[in-house]
């Protein structure tokens, strides 16, 4: 029997989850619980959640701009358990909708130089580095952007 996949949005009642998952992943420029709170009920943002057969796996983080055709990704972060299990990816291809939904036609995001995992997944949905910011990260790190032209399907 195949694992099953759900995305959903963040709600209020998921904030131990999305604080632990954030201290567990990220060493350093962690998203503290009273932001992850108030990005769960900001109307500029969308936060969907991923669980795996009913256990939360990992959340993305997207935020709309007033003005801006393109939506950025925040964060996104996949319990370790549940790497390689197609989580990232669906959660990129629910915050590529929602930008749909909301009228962008881009979505742009920053990735440290070292996540070679993450990055795979970016090249693999055919994002493309545009730039590259030298001590981007809280230790120092290079980020490399990334972006991807968004057009609806029929």
């Amino acid at each position: 029997m195949s694992a099953q996949i759900h995305i959903r949005q963040a709600i209020k009642t998921d904030i131990n989850a999305l604080e632990t998952l954030e201290n567990r992943v990220f060493d350093g420029d962690r998203l503290s619980r009273r932001s992850l709170a108030a990005y769960i009920t900001n109307p500029r943002v969308t936060m969907p959640v991923a669980e795996r057969d009913g256990l939360f796996a990992g959340y993305a983080l997207l935020a709309f701009r007033k003005g801006s055709l393109i939506a950025r990704l925040y964060s996104i972060a996949v319990v370790p358990e549940f790497y390689a299990h197609g989580l990232g990816y669906s959660l990129m291809l629910a915050c590529e909708v929602e930008a749909l939904a909301r009228g962008r036609t881009g979505l742009q995001l920053e990735v440290r130089a070292d996540n070679m995992a993450a990055i795979g997944l970016y090249k693999k949905l055919h994002y493309q580095q545009f730039d590259t910011y030298e001590d981007f990260y809280e230790d120092g790190m290079i980020a490399l952007a990334f972006e991807r032209r968004l057009k609806h399907t029929t």
